[in-house]
């Protein structure tokens, strides 16, 4: 039988209060999300492209390529 690791890892662990919105601010927490609000979706879509971003539903299916699937041509919501 194996046994499930899951490793976490964070540069913050031994920051007191990193879990509190002003010190991870000041530590440069949201700076991508940030940048993501200025962007059109199609360049969104192609950064996580390139960044190589799967997904964990098992298959680890990559999100750019699900991201991209999403018709644009529609005023109705877009859930993935």
């Amino acid at each position: 039988m194996t046994e499930d690791r899951v490793l976490i890892s964070s540069r913050n662990f031994d920051v007191p209060d990193a879990c509190h919105l002003p010190k991870a601010l000041e530590r440069g927490a949201y700076q991508s999300l940030r940048k993501a609000l200025t962007m059109n979706p199609d360049d969104i879509v192609a950064e996580v492209r390139k960044s190589k971003l799967r997904g964990h539903g098992g298959a680890g299916f990559p999100a750019g390529v699900k991201w991209g699937f999403v018709p644009k041509d529609t005023d109705k919501p877009k859930y993935l």
